[in-house]
């Protein structure tokens, strides 16, 4: 009989085992253990070989004999490592070893050790196996076989219930019912668990939640929501498992107002939906801009006992920062703190990128600085949107300071090139170009073959070869490359220089939805470009809404459309864009024979004094 190779240490485990710490004397100078002390033991070994030598060093001790728990914890050890041969040698020892053979919780420890080994044959067989020791499958027994049976094949799974428990007399519970209609839903076969429902009717069983629940589920997952709610009208007592069930199906469907009416419901059942639930609703809310709503749910759930966590806090907070209302979201924060959900670091960067984009920038700086006093790690994410919030509004120094705290940290930019690209974007932004082409230079060390291609398209566009340009750009978009402002900027130019006015115009709309809005210098040369071809009403629309997404025309912007329409004779939308250029403290300095000849086609005195003010 095998020995356990280090006798000593299994002793002293023993020993700790039967004399916890706490206890100042030993129970007996021959404690007896526990036969859950044995078990535990045998559970913990980290091989199948040491599980086996401690069982068989157990049955050594004086004054301990084995028992069914023990003989489990051993079997479901070898299970483990897939030794059935071995299971079935120590299930034959058995009768003789504690005078009874396996019990029914050892024959569902094997069913499952089977099944997790996919060794579907060798399951159903444990029916013959139980038989072999002059005992009568269970109903325990059987509904763990089939429950292993209907993860792998449903039809399988039907027949072992006809032919093996059926033919046995066995008809099975509300338990076996609801493993069947498990194995149902799982492919899909929807009517076929309707019929399976009411087969359970016609013998008499109550088809119980989880079952209901299961069915429920599976037509959700096929966007048949009415037909799951009508059948919900069936139960007796829908649980908190069943609302969470369609107010999620509600929710992936954007019905928020019938989401709304089922959560209504669950409280008035009695029922709270789980934490994850309620976030949906409170996120589906706020994506539609009801905050206030999404406060009300979040304060319903609480009165009604519910559990909020910090990852619907923080969806709560991410609502208002999208309303442009992060003042409002820090209180949120603080209410956080107060009921015990500590806020993490994905809620401070929520708050920060709310500030930077409602302009707030130094509320931005006081929620960086606040992390490190309440011990939040900043990570990437925190780095990237406090620079590029920082260098989108003008703070491109501030946002140099925060670059250099990223690169002295850990991880540093993690090969992530995003945040260098807002500092190009700063630079272009306030019209630093030379500054901007040698922090691009700087970049070459971390970012080699992105920043060589980046100067082989400046190089490009310098030279007139606007062909070879774009050939490097869309390379560089193919491999997931991410193109700075500059590079935009000098594009944009070189398509304009060629009369690509169609070209430029489609790579600013690029530009822009890479978050990049274009300096005047920029957009000016598509705008002569259209009036040049003749499109003034496309130039003007475009002029609108650069205006209308913040960006700042300057005259360069109007001069060209003014002089256009006034050569078109169209003075009215001339005039038009003299005063708005005069609303926008636009210097203007076009050509004097347009504005006069605007004021000679207004021919009033409000026309003239806005004429000469123009001027």
């Amino acid at each position: 009989m095998p020995r356990f190779s280090n006798p000593s240490k299994l002793a002293r485990i023993y020993h700790r085992l039967v004399n916890p710490p706490f206890q100042s004397k030993p129970i007996s100078t021959t404690p007896v253990p526990t036969h859950d002390h044995i078990a535990h033991l045998i559970l913990e070994q980290k091989t199948a070989t040491k599980a086996l030598q401690t069982f068989r060093w157990a049955s050594d001790l004086p004054n301990f004999a084995h028992s069914q728990s023990t003989y489990r914890a051993l079997i479901d050890k070898l299970c483990t490592f897939r030794l059935f041969d071995t299971v079935h040698q120590v299930l034959d020892e058995m009768p003789g070893s504690i005078g009874s053979p396996p019990d029914e919780d050892i024959f569902v420890t094997l069913v499952r050790g089977l099944g997790r080994a996919k060794m579907i044959r060798s399951v159903i067989k444990v029916v013959d196996l139980v038989s072999k020791f002059d005992e009568t499958p269970s109903l325990k027994i059987y509904n763990s076989i089939l429950d292993v049976l209907v993860k792998e094949d449903i039809d399988l799974a039907r027949k072992f219930y006809r032919e093996k428990m059926m033919e046995s007399g066995v008809e099975g519970d509300d338990y076996t019912f609801g493993i069947l209609m498990k194995g149902l839903c799982l492919t899909n076969r929807i009517d076929e668990g309707f019929k399976h429902l009411a087969a359970m009717k016609s013998r008499g069983l109550i088809p119980n939640t989880v079952t209901y629940n299961t069915l429920l589920h599976a037509l959700c997952k096929n966007g048949k929501v009415g037909r799951a709610r009508s059948l919900m009208n069936e139960m007796l007592k829908p649980n908190e498992v069943t609302f969470n069930i369609l107010v999620s199906a509600y929710c992936r469907e954007g019905n928020v107002v019938q989401a709304l009416v089922m959560l209504e419901k669950s409280f008035g059942n009695g029922c709270v939906p789980d934490v994850i639930t309620v976030t949906k609703v409170i996120e589906i809310l706020c994506n539609e801009g009801r905050v206030t709503e999404a406060v009300e749910v979040l304060e319903r759930v609480k009165s009604n006992g519910g559990s909020v966590d910090v990852v619907a806090y923080n969806t709560l907070i991410k609502g208002f920062c999208k309303k442009r209302k992060a003042k409002i979201a820090v209180g949120y924060l603080k209410e956080m703190e107060r009921k015990g959900s500590l806020p993490n670091v994905e809620t401070y960067n929520v708050l920060i990128s709310g500030f930077c984009e409602s302009g707030m920038l130094d509320s931005a700086m006081d929620m960086f600085q606040e992390m490190k006093t309440a011990g939040i790690s900043w990570n990437f994410v925190t780095f990237d949107t406090l620079v590029n919030g920082l260098c989108s509004g003008g703070r491109t120094n501030d946002g140099f300071k925060i670059l250099e705290l990223m690169e002295e940290s850990k991880k540093g930019s993690g090969g992530r090139i995003s945040p260098y690209n807002h500092i190009i974007y700063g630079l272009y932004k306030e019209n630093r170009l030379n500054e901007a082409v040698e922090f691009l230079s700087k970049m070459g060390k971390l970012f080699p073959r992105a920043i060589e291609r980046s100067s082989r398209i400046l190089g490009s566009c310098k030279e007139g070869s606007i062909e070879d340009a774009k050939r490097v750009y869309d390379q560089m978009n193919e491999e997931g490359g991410i193109p700075s402002a500059l590079m935009y900027s000098n594009l944009i130019h070189g398509f304009c220089q060629k009369g690509l006015i169609k070209e430029a115009f489609e790579l600013m709309n690029d530009m822009i939805s890479g978050s990049y809005f274009p300096i005047a210098t920029t957009f000016n040369s598509v705008i002569i470009g259209l009036c040049k071809e003749g499109k003034i009403g496309s130039a003007v629309n475009l002029l609108e809404d650069l205006i209308g997404r913040g960006c700042l025309p300057d005259v360069e912007s109007y001069n060209p459309l003014v002089e256009a329409l006034c050569r078109k004779g169209e003075f009215q939308k001339a005039w038009l864009l003299l005063l708005q250029m005069v609303d926008k403290d636009v210097e203007c300095w076009c050509c004097s024979c347009c504005c006069q000849r605007g004021m000679a086609w207004i021919g009033s005195d409000m026309g003239a004094s806005v004429a000469a003010a123009a001027i």
